[in-house]
C-alpha cells in the first residue's frame, strides 16, 4: 500500500482550491488536509498542519506566494512546496527558487503533470514545468552573481551534490552511496550553507552551471 501524501493547497479562487480538490480525491495516495485563500492563511496553517506537500499560488492578497514561501521556509526548512501558478515570468520563477520552492508548475499543466509533480516533491525533487526548466537552465548561462564558495566542498559533497542534481532522494541518494539517510542529509545541509543556497534546486542549478554534472547525465 503506498504512503498517503497529506497535501496544503493555497489559492485565492475558490474554484481552483474545489477543483484540484476533486482532481486528487480521484487518487488514492493523496489526500488534501488544508486549504487556504491568501498567503497569510497559508503560511499559519502549513506552519500548523504540516503537510508532505503544499501547491502554492503567487497571486494571493494579504501575502503574496513568495512571501509566503519565504516565511514558512523560515520557520520549517524541510517544507515541500510546489508553485502552480499562470506565470512564467523571470520576476516570479527566480524569486519563487531563490525561496525555496521544490518545484513549480504552470496550471496549464495536465492533470496527470500536476499528480507526477506532487509525487516528485513529496521524494524531494525537484519539479519543473518544461518551459521553466528552460528559462532555469538559460539562468545558467549567465555569470555567476557570487564568486565560488571560500570553503570548497569535500569529495563526498561533491558526489552527493552531484546525485541531487540527477533528482535523487536522499534516500536513493543513501542507497546509492551506502550510507545513512542521516548522513545524507547531513551533507545536504553542509552543501546548502556552504555555497550560500536556500533549496535542492538551487543545488542543483549551482551543480550544472559549475560543471559537477550535466543535463546529459
Amino acid at each position: 500500500m503506498h504512503n498517503i501524501i497529506h497535501i496544503f493547497i493555497a489559492d485565492d479562487h475558490t474554484i481552483v482550491r474545489s477543483g484540484i480538490r476533486a482532481l486528487l480525491e480521484t487518487i488514492d495516495d493523496l489526500e488534501v488536509i488544508g486549504e487556504a485563500a491568501d498567503g497569510q492563511q497559508a503560511v499559519t496553517a502549513v506552519l500548523r498542519l504540516r503537510p508532505d506537500v503544499t501547491l502554492m499560488d503567487l497571486e494571493m492578497p494579504i501575502l503574496d506566494g513568495i512571501t509566503a514561501i519565504e516565511q514558512i521556509m523560515a520557520q520549517w526548512p524541510e517544507a515541500r512546496i510546489l508553485v502552480l501558478t499562470s506565470f512564467a515570468t523571470d520576476d516570479r520563477v527566480f524569486p519563487a527558487v531563490k525561496a525555496g520552492a521544490l518545484g513549480y508548475l504552470l496550471k496549464d499543466s495536465g492533470p496527470e503533470a500536476l499528480v507526477d509533480a506532487i509525487r516528485q516533491v513529496y521524494r524531494g525533487e525537484s519539479s519543473l514545468h518544461p518551459k521553466i526548466a528552460r528559462k532555469l537552465v538559460q539562468e545558467l548561462s549567465r555569470p555567476a552573481s557570487q564568486p565560488p564558495t571560500t570553503d570548497p566542498l569535500t569529495p563526498r559533497e561533491a558526489e552527493v551534490l552531484q546525485l541531487v542534481a540527477q533528482g535523487l532522494s536522499n534516500q536513493e541518494i543513501a542507497d546509492k552511496l551506502v550510507i545513512g539517510e542521516a548522513t545524507v542529509r547531513s551533507h545536504v545541509s553542509n552543501i546548502l550553507s556552504k555555497l550560500h543556497l536556500a533549496s535542492r534546486t538551487q543545488a542543483a542549478l549551482y551543480a550544472l552551471r559549475e560543471g559537477y554534472a550535466s543535463l546529459d547525465n
